[in-house]
């Protein structure tokens, strides 16, 4: 027998067997009503209702439904009601220019736009034939409340579910095609590696935007967890949510972890979650001291994982091995600091030039409207990254680069990962983003963007430090030959520091951005 994979499964499951159970929390304070607590029946009865009222606006299947959002519980319902009734969701970066939005908008071709309230306004000039703001109007005027919705004609496992734009290096964003088989595949594995179950609370610290939540949305409402909606990433707000919810679970990028770790050294009295709270970090390499102080001053279970947009996103997972117990703290982190062995039914290996590649049921049918990028990235059965990696004796995989950000210095390739780290572990540095930058004698040469910590004078004295504390740990042509103090590096809503960016002032007057 063989029946679809769709994402109407976990709603579906959750409704059958824990319809009484509270299914989410909604984000308090947001310029929208807030969504009243609503257990797993009246979450799918409130999914029905956006089904119907798409069905009232003539809305057919395969048609693209746009929302910009922060997190929030209708959001949430979107992700599954959307695709569930056979359409697809484009869950959009609410963070974006308005052109970035416009393009997606109109390149997704979007039959309806949803918006929350607080970005009405700043997209006033972006339409499409449908156009609503989330809250009392999507209520009022588009809901369709206890109106049975008509069923997708002939659910598809291999139908796009949804459409996730990447923010990515290139000039516009790609629409990355992620099946409900992607989707489905992608969440049970995920839960599993995870050890999620129903008594679990998530914390949505991070963005449901980003490939759908990395879908947990998805696989967490399948068990029938409770989950908890955060509208803006705060360290003391995140701390209160785990001590006043209870909360279990959280996915997020390393510098969601640095504010908490700010946060609760100012927490006063036990901090929350020790012992209980498992968090799941992306989006970029965390620093092995951040590994460290999460487990020693926090009291919290640290998870590594590695994954792209295109690949739903989970490809692996790394937990601190039993066998690793006796070893130092720091060598536990720095263990944990890979991306770890291959997630269930993932297969990963490493082309000739060190390019991480893989196959699985969770990498996307493709672009959207893109055959040319799809045929660039697909090949021969596997995906390319783009990502530099090496697979170690443990099976382990650790991601060196994005390859396009490796600097040549002197004909040597410096990984900007392990010199972020080594320069992360000196006490005045609270954040770092290493670079290369034109030399005439090298070629490129190293240059760490320094966000100084709390309380240090950023200047030459500081500067020489962290040189020779690089020096002392690296090898010599891998330390920075000078440090730029910044007050703060700019990230992508997902915690990724674009460093193309960054290179841009250094190299504007070269035609090339290698040296």
């Amino acid at each position: 027998m063989r029946v679809p994979l769709t994402v109407a499964d976990f709603l579906d499951r959750a409704e059958t067997g824990f319809a009484d159970s509270t299914a989410v929390v909604d984000e308090p304070t947001q310029p929208a009503p807030p969504v009243p607590t609503t257990s797993y029946g009246e979450l799918a009865r409130r999914a029905r209702a956006w089904q119907a009222g798409l069905d009232a606006l003539g809305v057919g299947e395969g048609e693209r439904v746009a929302v910009v959002s922060h997190n929030s519980a209708r959001l949430m319902e979107l992700l599954h009601a959307v695709p569930a009734s056979g359409r697809i969701c484009v869950p959009v970066n609410f963070r974006l220019h308005s052109d970035e939005v416009d393009y997606i908008v109109d390149h997704s071709g979007a039959s309806v736009l949803l918006l929350d309230p607080e970005l009405d306004e700043p997209l006033k000039g972006i339409d499409a034939p449908q156009r609503f703001v989330l809250g009392n109007e999507t209520e009022d005027a588009l809901m369709r409340f206890d109106i049975e919705p008509r069923p997708w004609s002939q659910p598809d496992e291999d139908a796009t579910a949804t459409l996730n734009y990447t923010s990515g290096t290139t000039a516009r964003p790609k629409g990355v095609q992620l099946t409900h088989r992607n989707i489905w595949i992608n969440a049970v594995t995920f839960a599993m590696h995870t050890r999620a179950w129903e008594r679990d609370v998530y914390l949505h610290t991070l963005p449901m935007f980003h490939c759908n939540g990395w879908g947990m949305p998805y696989g967490l409402v399948g068990l029938g967890a409770e989950h908890v909606v955060i509208r803006k990433i705060d360290g003391h707000e995140i701390l209160r949510r785990v001590a006043g919810h209870g909360v279990t679970l959280m996915c997020g990028a390393p510098a969601v972890w640095n504010a908490v770790l700010d946060a609760a050294a100012e927490w006063e009295g036990e901090l929350p979650g020790n012992g209980t709270v498992r968090l799941v970090c992306a989006g970029a390499a965390p620093p092995t001291r951040t590994i460290q102080r999460v487990g020693e001053e926090l009291g919290w279970e640290f998870n590594q994982i590695y994954g792209l947009t295109e690949t739903s996103p989970l490809l692996t997972f790394n937990r601190s091995r039993a066998a690793d117990d006796s070893l130092p703290a720091e060598e536990r982190a720095r263990k944990v600091s890979r991306a770890g062995a291959p997630a269930l039914g993932v297969q990963i290996r490493t082309s000739e030039s060190g390019e991480v590649l893989a196959r699985s049921n969770v990498v996307m049918d493709g672009y959207w409207n893109n055959p040319e990028s799809t045929d660039e990235v697909l090949i021969d059965g596997y995906f390319r990254t783009g990502d530099g990696g090496s697979i170690d004796h443990e099976g382990n995989l650790t991601i060196s680069d994005r390859k396009k950000d490796v600097i040549i210095s002197g004909g040597e390739n410096v990984s900007s990962i392990e010199v972020e780290d080594c320069v992360f572990s000196h006490p005045a540095v609270a954040e770092v983003a290493v670079i290369g930058v034109p030399s005439e004698k090298w070629g490129e040469t190293i240059k760490a963007l320094v966000v100084p910590a709390e309380g240090v004078e950023a200047g030459a004295a500081i500067e020489a430090e962290i040189i020779t504390h690089c020096k002392q740990r690296l090898a010599g042509y891998k330390a920075p030959t000078s440090v730029e103090f910044r007050d703060e590096i700019p990230h992508t809503a997902t915690g990724k520091i674009q460093k193309f960016k960054l290179r841009e002032a250094y190299w504007a007057d070269r035609d090339r951005k290698v040296n």
